[in-house]
């Protein structure tokens, strides 16, 4: 479903993905973990077109998504939908308008099919009767929903999820958790997850990846990760403060 060919990308300076590599297959979840501002979400950008690598290249069903068309491109992020880190809702709308804001926008829905598909997103993600509402009279946890529900309203081949557990009391990260994995075995939608909560990753995934240094140097199912002899990794994923990143971090310094 999604491939990435040895993908480059630099801002000034600073190389964020470097040769990076990653095949994500259709209907799984895949989980691609690292430290924060390693290019997780940069991944994420080039998958949905904010961005176009400076080399390589970002395949989606096949097609390349830097040489799309801006029509193409369109027609593509109709089929992706992105659940963003802060959730993303529009202040000054209710929810049932940031729910159906990509079927408004992008679609001639009529108005009964359009109030239906808002219910039942919101229904979906256990929020059902709260259309009228905005987001200030949500929860965290709440908004995290509601932004799930925008995300499927629109009925999406693929999902990905920008720290989807940030921000939340444990409670609430754990119920976020299950509503990922029953919205994928639901809708069966192919789904990318970056993150680096290691107790999100381990729950919600089918594969988890780790990427390093710009490149992804560890595939593998939750538990062959867990059970890695790969340095790094074993450091990442249970919270060393000494090992070879502090130790590369040192040098640098």
């Amino acid at each position: 479903m999604i491939e990435a060919i040895g993908v480059s990308k630099s801002f000034g300076e600073h190389k964020v993905l470097d040769e990076f590599n990653l095949k994500i297959n259709t209907g799984e979840t895949c989980v691609i973990i690292g430290r924060s501002g390693c290019g997780k979400s940069v991944f994420l950008k080039h998958v949905v077109g904010l961005f176009r690598p400076d080399k390589g290249k970002v395949l989606v069903e096949g097609k390349e998504v830097g040489r799309l068309s801006q029509e193409e491109l369109n027609e593509l992020r109709m089929k992706i939908s992105m659940v963003f880190q802060g959730g993303a809702l529009f202040d000054s709308m209710t929810v049932g308008e940031n729910v159906g804001f990509g079927l408004i926008e992008h679609t001639k829905i009529g108005k009964k099919e359009l109030l239906e598909r808002i219910e039942e997103s919101l229904c979906l993600v256990g929020l059902c009767g709260i259309v009228n509402l905005t987001p200030s009279e949500l929860s965290g946890g709440m908004k995290k929903r509601v932004a799930l529900a925008r995300a499927i309203c629109i009925k999406p081949q693929i999902l990905l999820y920008d720290e989807p557990t940030t921000g939340v009391d444990p409670i609430t990260a754990d119920s976020i958790n299950d509503l990922i994995k029953s919205l994928h075995d639901k809708l069966r939608v192919t789904s990318v997850v970056v993150t680096h909560d290691m107790k999100s990753a381990y729950k919600v995934a089918d594969r988890i990846a780790m990427l390093y240094q710009g490149k992804i140097i560890a595939e593998g199912t939750p538990d062959e990760i867990q059970n890695t002899n790969h340095a790094v990794v074993h450091q990442f994923i249970n919270g060393l403060a000494q090992g070879p990143i502090t130790e590369t971090l040192e040098r640098f310094r």
